[in-house]
């Protein structure tokens, strides 16, 4: 292939007119020298590539502004993790303020703006980038603010929630005591408590969501500077350029947005479920679905350049830069794989391992069995280029035709690695009215979809949570409780083994309830505002103290819903069994003190000290639980 024509984007002869921006896009990705972690790095190479940088969404500094210009007392923090865009923000205020970007860039981590209303304003960019004793000099000039009343500066620091918190421990252990910012600073950060008066705090950790990904996927697959590439040959006659297809794929032209969207499910589950996701990590994620590429002998660090795409065309291996595969980190290396926060949270989904009867069917039989075919044509063979790829194809036929080749471990394992990937294009791509073939059942969060209609349902505020959810929960719960394979899914039994044992099969029911809100008892769910997840409330009697909390992550409504169906507790996650409990004792102590409170005493029978009642639960033949008084006396 010649591309030794004059090519326009860039200037240079002999060189794709986009390379300066996929090289500058490429440092994003997962490299073992990624050097997009400074926001210095960031600026400096965009102005060394002569492209514009990458604009991505500033959440907060909208509100950053407004508390600027209130002429609010005192100064400001701007928190998060590693990769959050603290460094990001803090340059936009700068700039906004009228700071000079040449300024900015100079050497020197603490930057001064005098600003309209006499303040000074004092950038302290990065609290890291000062070590030992010189970190006391920004943070006693926030005492300075904050806790001293002076107004005439209002300090504008980043840092990250461990730095500063460790920073104030260690100088208030200098001054013989205990920093008055840190603990509720603490609070601040683990409990989304109230800020420290004078202190304006920004945490950036909380703004992360589905909607953060498809900001970046659109921020990076809509970049003016891939308007080059329609001047590119790679592009041309008929050619695919993987590079340019995945970015099209990612940017949503043929199915709507639908690839970013399902990538939002999983972002949206992985924090529901307790992990941040950073900006950082989300750039790194894009770069790797569009550049990410199965071979490193044919792409460096398994991440293509424009120089590697020819070579790719040539050999006719297109098919290994599936975006599909990228989006979970199959092109890495499993080591660099799990040393990404990112790719081991996508990795953790088991999409391309997970499966069922009738995907797998599809995938293998599809192309030959006429029960098949019209929904391999139309599922399968429609993508010519990640779907029924000649090479797929190919080796589907030695594998069914049985040729010693394909049957050998080697063969076989070559074909069940594409077999692997077909599974991940079909996340992506199957229609969401698709009942044969369900996208979440080829993940292990097979009730993911359930779970994220509870939230919509209950954000919406408009309808109740799917009644055969509900259901589910509640059977779920039954079976967690009692131990016993329970189908009952209108009433929750709190029940216990009647000894001091760790028993986890429970044959008496303390307290009955319903599971459903009903005259102000029984189970509802609710969603709190502050982590976005749903809730279990559980209310046993009129009254805020009679009612015990349980938090629905993902992960505790996989667990429920799969005991529901007949798994067995202990071959999912113990931790999810030991969290529902800790839930269940919390239940049994409330049901205990709703007891002693009530008007009947269940310790007495006809007024008769020596006899009590305890309340069994009984299964019928279809699994239905009963509950059996039986009055045990003592002897005489």
């Amino acid at each position: 292939m010649s591309t030794n024509k004059s090519l326009q984007g860039n200037g240079e002869t002999g060189v794709p007119p986009a390379s300066a921006w996929v090289r500058f896009l490429r440092s994003y990705g997962p490299t073992p020298q990624n050097l997009t972690l400074f926001d210095e790095y960031v600026a400096a190479a965009v102005s060394r590539a002569k492209i514009e940088p990458i604009k991505l969404a500033t959440p907060l500094l909208e509100a950053m502004i407004r508390h600027v210009e209130s002429k609010a007392p005192g100064s400001m923090l701007i928190a998060g993790t590693a990769g959050d865009g603290k460094t990001y923000h803090c340059r936009a205020l700068w700039t906004h303020l009228g700071g000079e970007a040449k300024a900015w860039a100079a050497k020197g981590n603490v930057k001064e703006l005098p600003l309209a209303d006499g303040r000074l304003a004092v950038f302290i960019k990065d609290l890291s980038e000062f070590r030992g004793e010189s970190s006391d000099l920004p943070l006693l000039r926030l005492e300075k603010s904050v806790l001293e009343g002076d107004d005439s500066e209002i300090v504008i620091l980043a840092a990250n929630h461990g730095q500063i918190l460790d920073r104030l421990r260690d100088l208030g252990e200098r001054h013989g005591g205990r920093h008055p910012l840190r603990t509720p600073l603490q609070e601040c950060f683990l409990q989304a408590g109230p800020a420290p008066d004078r202190l304006a705090v920004f945490d950036l950790s909380r703004t992360t969501t589905r909607k953060t990904f498809e900001e970046v996927a659109k921020a990076v697959a809509g970049h003016p500077q891939w308007s080059n590439c329609s001047n590119c040959p790679l592009n041309a006659d008929g050619k695919v350029c993987p590079i340019d297809e995945n970015r099209r794929r990612l940017l949503g032209e043929a199915d709507g947005g639908q690839l970013a969207s399902r990538m939002g499910d999983l972002v949206e589950i992985a924090r529901l479920n307790g992990l941040h996701l950073p900006v950082r990590d989300l750039l790194a994620l894009c770069s790797n679905m569009i550049l990410g590429y199965a071979d490193a002998k044919e792409a460096k660090d398994n991440l293509m350049t424009c120089a590697d795409v020819a070579q790719i065309q040539e050999a006719d291996h297109v098919s290994k830069a599936s975006i599909y595969a990228n989006a979970f980190g199959a092109n890495l290396p499993k080591r660099r794989t799990f040393d990404g926060p990112v790719f081991k949270a996508m990795a953790a989904f088991g999409v391309g391992e997970e499966t069922t009867n009738g995907a797998d069917g599809l995938l293998v039989y599809g192309k030959d069995d006429a029960r098949l075919q019209a929904d391999f044509a139309r599922l399968v063979a429609s993508d010519p280029i990640y779907g029924a790829a000649p090479g797929y194809l190919a080796a589907q036929d030695d594998y069914l035709e049985g040729h010693e080749g394909a049957r050998l471990e080697v063969g076989a394992a070559a074909f069940m690695e594409m077999l692997e990937d077909q599974r991940r294009r079909l996340y992506f791509t199957l229609p969401d009215n698709e009942p044969s073939y369900l996208r979440w059942a080829m993940t292990v969060y097979r009730f993911a979809g359930d779970y994220l209609g509870i939230i919509d349902t209950l954000a919406a505020k408009k309808t109740q949570v799917n009644e055969a959810v509900r259901a589910r929960i509640a059977k779920g719960l039954n079976r967690v409780m009692t131990g016993l394979l329970l189908e009952n899914a209108h009433r929750i039994f709190i029940a216990s083994s009647g000894g001091f044992t760790q028993s986890r099969v429970s044959v008496l029911c303390d307290h009955e309830t319903t599971a459903r809100r009903q005259q102000g008892t029984g189970m509802a769910i609710k969603l709190n505002p502050m982590t976005g997840r749903p809730f279990l409330e559980v209310q046993l009697a009129a009254g805020e103290m009679n009612k015990v909390d349980f938090d629905l992550t993902p992960i505790r409504h996989e667990f429920l819903s799969r005991v529901a169906e007949g798994a067995l507790p202990a071959s999912f996650s113990n931790e999810c069994l030991e969290d529902l409990l800790a839930f269940k004792a919390k239940l049994l102590r409330k049901a205990e003190i709703v007891r002693r409170n009530g008007v009947r005493d269940d310790d007495e029978v006809d007024g008769e000290d020596s006899a009590m009642t305890l309340d069994f639960i009984d299964i019928e033949p279809g699994g239905r639980g009963l509950v059996r008084p039986v009055t045990v006396r003592a002897p005489a």
